[in-house]
């Protein structure tokens, strides 16, 4: 053992350079690694970095209004109790209407102070935080196209200044306003309802349950004083609770609950609401991002491993000296395993260590994943597993190489005798004779032929594989793109609602296609239906009627046409266990409704559990039924914010217009596809360590050819160019295969995972040509430019052989 401790120490020392690269390879690999788990928890769990963010609340108390409900004073035990780490308020509400051009929105405005709570403290996505009085600022007033509220008057510089009021993120979006900009708010009160226009001072993000238009109120922040303005007496208390055990939400709830009077008490909101409500958009994001993670991995343990076996490759001529000086197979076999593990070992630490102390100061989204993972839950089996698992791989892949060393005889034939390549080809003859470029001719002989066409491929192939991850992440990154791009694709072919307070006369769906911008306004119904067999209720929709049919997104089958047809969601086929051509059987309100799948459609909302059919088949069943809503397909370029406001000042469709958008099954944000751009630098780095070792490995064995090229005639200049000649063109083979298995690959992994979520195959989109053209081109480049240093060494070496060269 101790002649292997020497031996393994003089190696080290005799061979600084290399161990230093496989040092900085693992280390490398597994900081990217890191920060690929980083980001994956970042993008994929937005409610958990939502939360340990703003240091959320577990548990949100919210009180009766007016005398019916709990005091402030009556909080003051709840800090006491033994679950309870932290409380956010007491904080005053009012029940309130906010209004934007003809958008409405049931919201509970929140007095708060002119600094965020510390314990679910609201995280400003846009603008500013609540500042003391009104500062001044009168606003721009509603929105160009919308009409001025008439209890207010028009906001000018002679109006009075506008009380702040800060939204939250979705309450934001479903209304279209933005920092700047003015809304409506309307409290009903002791003396009747009361109307104020406040100016929009920021938006902000919350931990609680999102805005969903019909089923759960936004929230929203406004000063103390103003509220007092807005509802004097009307006014209810909203206290948070931040368990210092989620485990104990429910024990917890009910001491809370003891303490303050269940009289009191209008609604308990727990942290399990919450998140569901963020992760329900989220699970496709979810399933991709751990695919990603795991062959990401893979990718990287390939790369080093590769880089390990390339090492012990060409330390054969060592290896039979020590055989020959009386090292036994097993012997050898030890040296490089405790040697190789040593240095991967050191590499993990080493890259693990960088990542958590300087992963913080990356700029951008990255360096904010880094820093919010410490609070993230599963950190500390990533910071121990992903390393560990490295390694581990990397030990696997050392054991079969030494396991090959040990089997080097004592002592070596001589290279002579075997030669490192198959002879030039015919063809590759005739190229030369045809007067072609040396370099490019040998060069081509390098990268596929030389030393052995099977080695060749095998190292083509591991470079494609990072390449091919690559593709994948660009493919979902086009996926998503397209639910802002091309929602049509993705079952969004209305991008707004209208609504309306009493019944819409017969006139009303035409009055609406002469807006401008809309090209289709399509009415609808929808309806909560039971099916046998099953305790939840699924999605009925009519939509269209058979002679203006709604543009299903149709992936498989057919739209309805005739009477009794519809189309419905993966999801939904997935419930009842059905295929596309059966018939289903469901009851609405009491009424049997039986219906003849046609076709499947890709369905977004409600986990894909929609049966949609047109109006006509509703209405045999239900004579007299009414469209509840009118679905708007704008015309291609149409912004939607323009027409909501044209629809809402149009003087054709009358008063009481409600307008909203449609959902964006995303969350309308760009952080998973920033992710994605992330996952494919990681990978980049990766690929850019196998393709390193490649060059390396590469020149080493050819080293003789190329000297024996030299001897024959070619100048430095022409070897140089056969080495990067050989190095592109691998690169560029590899880039080929990744691109165009990655292509495929990504294709199906996206609509198996759609199809998984009930979002339905057929989801998926192909990255444009010219982003892989880009790809193949660059991926070309780095390997020539990686490839100069190693040609210009080569070029100047010495025409004479070593001994290490020679066996």
């Amino acid at each position: 053992m101790r002649a292997t401790w020497r031996w393994v120490h003089s190696d080290l020392r005799t061979h600084r350079g290399e161990a230093l690269f496989a040092v900085l390879a693992s280390a490398g690999v597994i900081a990217s690694l890191l920060l690929a788990a980083a980001l994956l928890g970042y993008a994929a769990s937005p409610w958990q970095r939502v939360f340990n963010e703003s240091r959320g609340s577990h548990v949100w108390l919210h009180g009766r209004e007016g005398h019916e409900g709990f005091t402030a004073g009556a909080v003051a035990p709840l800090a006491s109790l033994d679950e309870v780490a932290a409380v956010s308020g007491p904080f005053r509400t009012a029940a309130a209407t906010l209004e934007s051009g003809a958008t409405r929105a049931e919201v509970t405005l929140r007095a708060a102070g002119t600094r965020p709570p510390d314990t679910a403290r609201p995280l400003l996505t846009a603008g500013h935080w609540l500042t003391a009085g009104t500062g001044g600022e009168k606003g721009p007033g509603p929105r160009e196209g919308a009409p001025p509220d008439p209890k207010e008057g028009p906001p000018n510089d002679a109006g009075p200044p506008y009380d702040r009021i800060v939204l939250e993120r979705t309450l934001a979006r479903t209304l279209w306003a933005e920092p700047g900009e003015t809304v409506t708010v309307t409290v009903t009160g002791r003396h009747g309802p009361t109307a104020r226009t406040l100016y929009v001072a920021g938006v902000a993000e919350t931990a609680e349950p999102r805005y969903r238009a019909g089923q759960d109120e936004g929230v929203a922040w406004i000063l103390p004083e103003a509220l007092d303005r807005l509802a004097p007496a009307a006014t209810g208390q909203t206290v948070g609770l931040r368990l210092k055990d989620p485990a104990d939400t429910d024990y917890a709830v009910q001491r809370a609950v003891t303490l303050l009077g269940a009289e009191h008490i209008a609604q308990v909101t727990k942290w399990q609401q919450a998140k569901a409500d963020f992760g329900g958009d989220d699970r496709l994001l979810g399933r991709i991002f751990a695919a990603f993670g795991l062959a990401a991995l893979l990718a990287a343990a390939v790369a080093v491993a590769g880089a390990v076996r390339a090492r012990i490759r060409g330390q054969a001529g060592d290896i039979a000296v020590l055989k020959a000086v009386g090292f036994t197979p097993g012997q050898v076999i030890r040296g490089f395993l405790l040697q190789h593990l040593g240095l991967a070992v050191t590499g993990a630490a080493l890259g693990t260590a960088a990542t958590l102390a300087l992963g913080h100061a990356i700029p951008g989204r990255v360096g904010d994943a880094v820093a919010l993972w410490p609070r993230m839950p599963g950190h500390r089996a990533a910071v121990t597993g992903i390393p560990l698992a490295a390694v581990l791989l990397i030990a696997a892949a050392t054991a079969l190489a030494a396991w090959r060393a040990g089997r080097v005889p004592p002592v070596p034939a001589a290279r002579q005798a075997h030669p490192a390549a198959r002879p030039l080809s015919a063809l590759g003859r005739r190229a030369l004779g045809l007067r072609l470029s040396p370099a490019l001719v040998l060069g081509w002989r390098s990268a596929f032929t030389a030393p052995g066409r099977t080695r060749a491929l095998g190292a083509t192939a591991r470079l494609a594989l990072p390449i091919t991850l690559m593709t994948v992440a660009l493919v979902a990154w086009s996926t998503l793109g397209q639910f802002r791009t091309d929602p049509g694709r993705v079952g969004r072919a209305a991008a707004l609602t209208v609504r309306t307070e009493q019944p819409p006369p017969a006139s009303f769906e035409a009055a609406l296609e002469t807006v401008p911008g809309v090209a289709d306004a399509v009415p609808g119904a929808e309806f909560r239906a039971l099916v046998p067999g099953q305790t939840g209720t699924i999605t009925l929709r009519g939509l269209g009627t058979a002679d203006a049919p709604y543009p299903h997104t149709i992936a498989e089958g057919r739209a309805p046409a005739g009477p009794d047809e519809a189309v419905a969601g993966q999801g939904l086929l997935d419930l009842l266990g059905v295929r596309v051509g059966e018939w289903v059987r469901m009851t609405v309100g009491g009424r049997p409704q039986i219906l003849h799948l046609v076709g499947r459609s890709i369905e977004p909302d409600h986990g894909g559990r929609v049966v949609s059919t047109t109006l006509d088949t509703l209405r045999d069943s239900t004579p007299g039924l009414r469209p509840a809503f009118h679905a708007l397909v704008l015309r291609p370029g149409a912004d939607p914010r323009g027409v909501a406001a044209a629809v809402a000042t149009s003087t054709a469709t009358g008063e009481g217009v409600e307008i909203r958008a449609t959902a964006d099954p995303v969350g309308g944000e760009d952080a998973p596809r920033g992710v994605l751009a992330a996952l494919a630098a990681v990978l980049a780095l990766i690929a850019l360590v196998e393709l390193l070792t490649l060059i390396g490995t590469g020149v080493r064995d050819r080293v003789r050819d190329l000297l024996a090229l030299r001897a024959i005639g070619l100048t430095p200049r022409q070897i140089g160019a056969v080495v990067v000649t050989s190095a592109a063109l691998t690169s560029l083979a590899a880039a080929v295969l990744g691109t165009a298995a990655g292509a495929v690959l990504g294709h199906r992994l996206v609509d198996a995972e759609a199809a998984a979520t009930g979002l339905g195959a057929g989801v998926a989109r192909l990255p444009a040509p010219a982003l892989l053209a880009a790809l193949v081109v660059a991926t070309t480049a780095v390997g020539a430019l990686a490839a100069l240093a190693p040609a210009t060494r080569t070029a100047r070496r010495r025409l004479v052989d070593s001994p290490g060269e020679t066996l």
